[in-house]
């Protein structure tokens, strides 16, 4: 389970420099804390699926682009 956090924090971490945005920035545009979404980047995935969502919107992922990383990583979610 935390290789799969790690990776899809990896994704977001990739994300968010591809699009030139500082944690503060992509936190700020996410609703979250700055530690919130450093805690994302580092292994720990969003709780809840209005998180994930708030944070592909700061990241401008397409619905393909999310459904693609969540389904990838999907096994970081199992409890």
């Amino acid at each position: 389970r935390q290789v799969w956090g790690q990776l899809f924090g990896l994704f977001i971490q990739k994300g968010r420099e591809k699009e030139s945005r500082s944690v503060e920035e992509a936190a700020g545009m996410a609703g979250m804390e700055r530690s919130e979404w450093l805690a994302v980047e580092t292994g720990r995935v969003p709780e809840t699926a209005a998180q994930l969502r708030s944070m592909a919107g700061a990241l401008e992922f397409s619905d393909a682009q999310l459904a693609t990383v969540a389904c990838l990583c999907r096994d970081a979610w199992k409890q």
